[in-house]
């Protein structure tokens, strides 16, 4: 005796809209819920919200996001400015040493020189 054959049919999804769409691409990149979760609650496929993923993420990507070049320049202005504020510090630490230097070799020059007298003017 032969058993008919059933049917499958594909389970059938309503259309969602470009907002939500948006918005679980957004819930999945800020790491809210895994695209595991977002299927079951917005009932999609996996598949479709991975295909949602890579086309839509980098739209956002490029609407808000900056090109490559621009944010190599920006580095490149970061990196010059962190050289030189590094410098003035430098060139600040160097003027201060230089400062004390003198003042150690004033002091060691107006008076006589003994180790209880260089000794008692460093305390």
């Amino acid at each position: 005796m032969k058993t008919q054959k059933q049917h499958w049919r594909k389970k059938s999804y309503q259309k969602v809209t470009l907002e939500t769409k948006l918005l679980v691409i957004d819930q999945i990149l800020n790491g809210q819920v895994s695209t595991n979760f977002a299927s079951k609650k917005y009932d999609v496929p996996r598949i479709t919200i991975t295909y949602w993923l890579r086309i839509y993420s980098t739209l956002v990507q490029q609407n808000t996001g900056m090109s490559k070049d621009k944010e190599i320049k920006k580095l490149k202005e970061k990196i010059e400015e962190l050289e030189f504020q590094t410098a003035e510090k430098n060139l600040l630490n160097v003027e201060i040493l230089t400062k004390k230097e003198s003042t150690y070799i004033s002091i060691i020059q107006s008076k006589p020189f003994s180790i209880i007298n260089l000794i008692s003017s460093f305390l």
